[in-house]
């Protein structure tokens, strides 16, 4: 009978990992977990992070008006009366009324209710000791106040209170939608994902990223594989010379990147002036026109993920046996035959990762489209990472939607995950990890 296996603890190998794992957690596995958190929420710049209060304003009352709310009570809720009661009297000594007044008001006017502001300020001046100033007159009419408006409430159990004692004989679950409408913290919902289901402007945003991400990620992979093989065919020198400078627009940074692309293609700038003199239409290339606009844009990012599909195409094809090409070289083989029959399928595995790697990066990004035509003309190159970055993070009208951003931040998450699995199934992963048949 075989002994069941003793996993040990290697804690050398922990103490090393720690720092990866730290890293790991930190900057991919949390972000990931409070993203999807946070799109199950209507959290925003309005509703903050932390909790709540419930406050009925002007704006609310016309919003339930508007959802049907009876006619009756959404007067009442606009409406302040004033009651002389126990309570108001309280109030009225801690606001410092003078205590004769409140001895008057006791006397004469307990137990009374006014319906205005104006009928119980007039009541308090036929007072012996009625206040000689404005202000004393209104800090203890405003003591005796009965009004739900702009007053905040710390839990829904205050304010259902406060609005039974305004409305009078309220319909239905008149006070639970009131209270309800009036919260101002964030709380749980699915209504992120319904708004994005049922936007038109969403499936518009749709085609632009597929249309962005399908034609760049052509550019990224054919253009770099073609500079790969040109580049292991060329001498030496001029191998090294091209890949240097098909380099550079990777390792220059975004911001001047972008500001070259602008002297590149703005009004004035090196292909305005080219155009000019060639009788051709001369104008700003960059946000010009539709089609100028998306050729900047796939352009742009397809430079720089070319030049990293160099980088690693040139490392792999150095991995190739160079005695299989002189093998095909003596049998009468063409350069395009030993490309065929001996390169390709021998670079499965990186034509996989870079494709796949340039496809998660082409989703998720949006700095060199937000840096050049910043999703223009209009919204015509506005893709779903910088549409999520204007509604989280950069949004004109001041409040940011947290939750709206990071429900589409989740769902490039879910569509990443899914072109990760059928690139794995199209490039037969499986096969690819196999062990050899023959073993040296």
């Amino acid at each position: 009978m075989r002994s069941p296996r003793v996993f040990k603890i290697n804690l050398l190998g922990v103490a090393f990992l720690a720092p990866a794992l730290i890293l790991l957690f930190g900057f991919f596995f949390l972000p990931v977990v409070l993203t999807s958190v946070f799109a199950f929420t209507n959290m925003s710049t309005a509703t903050g992070i932390t909790g709540g209060s419930y406050i009925v304003t002007g704006n609310l009352i016309r919003s339930l008006a508007e959802q049907g709310l009876d006619p009756l009570t959404v007067d009442a809720l606009g409406r302040s009366s004033y009651a002389v009661d126990q309570q108001g009297l309280d109030k009225a000594r801690a606001a410092k009324v003078d205590p004769k007044l409140l001895s008057e008001i006791e006397a004469r006017l307990k137990g009374r209710i006014f319906a205005s502001a104006v009928e119980f300020e007039r009541e308090l001046k036929g007072l012996p000791s009625r206040p000689t100033r404005v202000r004393d007159l209104k800090v203890a009419a405003g003591a005796f106040e009965q009004s739900v408006l702009n007053i905040r409430y710390e839990s829904r159990s205050d304010i259902e209170a406060a609005l039974s004692e305004v409305l009078d004989h309220p319909s239905g679950d008149a006070i639970g939608r009131i209270a309800e409408a009036s919260y101002t913290g964030w709380t749980w919902t699915t209504g992120n994902f319904i708004k994005l289901v049922t936007t038109p402007d969403t499936w518009r945003i749709v085609v632009n990223t597929a249309f962005y991400v399908t034609l760049t990620l052509a550019f990224n992979v054919l253009v770099g594989l073609f500079l790969a093989i040109t580049t292991f065919y060329l001498p030496p020198v001029g191998a090294g010379f091209f890949s240097v400078l098909w380099l550079l627009p990777r390792i220059t940074p975004v911001v001047l990147y972008a500001v070259l692309w602008k002297w590149f293609t703005w009004d004035g700038g090196f292909v305005f002036n080219i155009a000019r003199e060639l009788g051709l239409p001369a104008f700003n290339y960059m946000k010009g026109s539709v089609p100028s606009a998306w050729t900047v844009v796939i352009l742009a990012n397809g430079f720089i993920g070319a030049s990293f599909g160099m980088i690693l195409f040139s490392g792999s094809l150095k991995a190739i046996p160079v005695q299989q090409l002189w093998a095909s070289e003596v049998d009468g083989a063409s350069r395009w035959q030993q490309i065929r029959h001996i390169i390709l399928p021998q670079m499965r595995w990186p034509i996989l990762f870079v494709t796949s790697y340039q496809t998660l990066s082409l989703l998720s990004s949006y700095q060199e489209i937000w840096l050049t035509t910043n999703g223009g003309p209009g919204s015509t190159t506005t893709v779903w990472a910088l549409e999520a970055f204007n509604t989280a993070l950069n949004n004109y009208t001041g409040n940011l939607q947290y939750g709206l951003g990071a429900a589409m931040a989740l769902a490039l998450v879910t569509v990443g995950l899914v072109l990760s699995i059928v690139y794995l199934r199209l490039f037969r992963f499986d096969d690819m990890m196999s062990k050899p048949k023959i073993e040296f």
